[in-house]
């Protein structure tokens, strides 16, 4: 579900609801209105997958993107009250993002755009055939998107056109043989605003509407380290001014936006000290300063006791104020700080906030929590008032269990804060302990499909937030920093014999354990240093350090960060130099096209447990990336479940889920 998009007669707003579809084997969703008084939510469009919707700020027209099957998004603008849509763009990689104007008469854009030669540009010329790429650079590809050096996002500006211009007819006949230059177009073509070989992202237009604001690394020194600025440009692309890291101390900033009432700039960082690559639990903070003198910056919010990087988004609430979304011990709250640095909670509760809207005073959000995907509310005072009911028919076909809070203590007296999910049926249930990746991520208050499929099978759920998870402060993520392994072992170990200690239902004797991405590391980890489990899963693995180093989108930076540099260190924290001590059966999964954790990361992983007589398998996706188990093909997520739940029938069958 996309953030809410607030109507100015603050009536009704609108979301875009997407699913996945077998039948299409993608996924589709349209957008709803919803009312925030009396009525129902109704279906606003009928196209294949439309999303990011956006009202004009005089209320008159909604902009949103729409993808066909198999197409790239596109801009599309309707009648907010409905009608048929009108198709703005057509750029060749589709369009990221956009922003209305305040006027509402233009669009900022962002969109790829492919070097000559490149993705379909030259009919006839496949990816195959393609120039070799020449590359002098770290940040050349990226996971979800493969080769970004060639394919460079760029700013456009796009006049809207009048609602009621008539449509675009397309000429015939002799009407296309006259061969006029100025024979009309369907679409308008924006001008092109920024050309820099980076990335430029998170366009806004200033509150009077005369420059265009956006993140980007075009610094000189941005090639070798995290570095992103804030900048400016006017509406013909020149002028450009930076707006951020006037000091030693280098910050990662992004999603930038004026105050309503055009006096200040807003806008997220997290501090990346002077080497420019210590990222390691560094907290998102709010920063501030005038437009007129950006370089008096200030920051409003400590980052030591709030997280504003997991939604990453600043909403304007007020002429001097803004919405953030914290992270904390897994929920996700929202907070209004205004420019003098004072923070009030707007909305705190055992849930996620996923996104905000707000004008005069209203405040409507989208959120998820243990029985919902995605809903939308609106916020009286500090409690929720559901608008929607998206999940209703999840929750009458499937049973939704609620997660039980703990916190058991580890052997050196630390809290470990997490979930029990029990399934119906009389116990004792088999012990799944489930490892979230990151590591700087969490598990949370919101609806998580992976541990409502394993109930349903018959198996108990662990969730909990090891040392070096975010939402428990800086120190809580950094203290892993070169001793992976270490403390965060010790303390998924302290929440499973905790669990299994209080709750009856729990079997501690048939126990499996599985994670993804850094979960794939830990439980690698622990099946080589501890032999209490009936089976192990490990998923897109971050497995080998020193090989990640150079093969993944991230592995210039983030292995040595974690690992450190010393070679012995490194083995020492590594689980593929520990394989040899694995007696435990594992499956290993992947995807082909994983290049945050790549392919030959379970590869060499796999050979070696076949090497050295650990029973195993390798189950790999073909086209999929690193986020196969969030947001891969319908078909191929259910796969997916099917296996990993053969494979817990065969190494820790449940009474539902039995060896076939």
């Amino acid at each position: 579900m996309s953030a809410p998009s607030l109507h100015p007669d603050t009536q009704r707003c609108v979301v875009s609801v997407t699913r996945p579809d077998y039948d299409a084997d993608a996924y589709v969703g349209q957008l709803w209105e919803v009312p925030l008084e009396n009525g129902s939510p109704r279906r606003l469009t009928r196209g294949f997958r439309d999303s990011s919707p956006k009202y004009s700020p005089d209320g008159a027209a909604l902009a949103f993107l729409r993808t066909s099957a198999g197409g790239k998004p596109q801009v599309f603008l309707t009648d907010s009250r409905g009608g048929e849509p009108r198709q703005l763009t057509d750029r060749p990689l589709g369009v990221s993002g956009f922003e209305w104007s305040p006027d509402s008469r233009r669009l900022v854009l962002s969109a790829r755009v492919p070097e000559d030669g490149r993705y379909g540009t030259v009919e006839g010329v496949s990816g195959g055939q393609e120039n070799p790429r020449l590359i002098d650079g770290f940040k050349y590809q990226m996971n979800g998107a493969g080769y970004i050096a060639d394919k460079r996002s760029q700013l456009f500006l796009l006049d809207v056109p009048p609602l009621g211009e008539e449509p675009f007819v397309k000429p015939v006949g002799r009407a296309a043989r006259s061969g006029k230059e100025d024979a009309p177009s369907a679409y308008t073509e924006p001008k092109q605003l920024t050309d820099a070989d980076a990335d430029h992202s998170e366009p806004t237009f200033s509150a009077d509407g005369s420059r265009i604001l956006f993140s980007a690394a075009l610094e000189p020194d941005s090639a070798t380290n995290l570095r992103s600025d804030i900048y400016s440009i006017a509406l013909d692309g020149s002028d450009m001014q930076r707006l951020s890291n006037f000091t030693d101390e280098l910050v990662s900033c992004g999603n930038p936006v004026h105050s309503e009432d055009g006096q200040w700039l807003f806008y997220l960082g997290s501090s990346l000290s002077t080497s420019g690559v210590d990222f390691v639990a560094r907290n998102t903070a709010l920063y501030i300063a005038p437009v007129e003198d950006p370089a008096q910056v200030r920051v409003l919010t400590d980052p030591e006791v709030l997280d504003l990087g997991e939604v990453g988004e600043v909403v304007q609430a007020g002429a001097d104020s803004v919405l953030v979304f914290n992270r904390s011990r897994g929920a996700g709250d929202l907070r209004r700080v205004n420019s003098q640095g004072a923070i009030q909670t707007v909305a705190d509760g055992e849930y996620i906030v996923t996104g905000a809207a707000s004008r005069d005073g209203i405040i409507v959000v989208t959120y998820t929590d243990p029985g919902t995907m995605g809903d939308v509310a609106r916020i009286d005072g500090k409690t929720l008032t559901r608008l929607t009911d998206f999940s209703a028919a999840l929750r009458s076909e499937t049973t939704v269990v609620e997660p039980q809070e703990e916190t058991f203590t580890a052997p050196d007296g630390y809290p470990v804060h997490g979930w029990v999910l029990v399934p119906e049926g009389e116990g004792p249930h088999p012990v799944l302990l489930n490892i979230h990746g990151g590591p700087y991520a969490q598990y949370g208050w919101g609806y998580f499909d992976e541990a409502q499929v394993f109930l349903e099978a018959g198996y108990a759920v662990l969730m909990c937030n090891p040392r070096g998870a975010a939402g428990y402060g800086q120190e809580h993520g950094r203290v892993i920093k070169e001793a992976m392994g270490t403390v965060d072992m010790q303390d998924v170990l302290a929440f499973l014999e905790g669990a299994v200690a209080k709750y009856d239902g729990l079997d501690g004797d048939r126990l499996g354990v599985m994670g993804g991405s850094y979960g794939g590391y830990l439980t690698a980890w622990l099946i080589a240093n501890d032999h209490r489990f009936q089976g192990a899963i490990v998923e897109r693995g971050f497995l080998d350090p020193e090989s990640f180093i150079g093969s993944s989108d991230i592995g210039w930076f983030f292995s040595e960060a974690y690992t450190g540099a010393d070679p012995e260190k490194v083995r020492a924290q590594s689980p593929y130099a520990h394989v040899d001590k694995v007696r435990t059966p594992t499956f290993v999964i992947h995807s082909e096209e994983d290049l945050r954790c790549p392919l030959e990361q379970a590869q060499r992983y796999y050979t070696a447990l076949k090497r050295h007589g650990v029973e195993t398998e390798m189950l790999i996706f073909p086209g999929e990336t690193h986020e196969l188990s969030r947001s891969g093909t319908p078909w191929h997520r259910r796969q997916r479940f099917e296996h990993i739940l053969r494979w817990w029938a065969d190494k820790l069958p449940s009474k539902k889920n039995q060896p076939a």
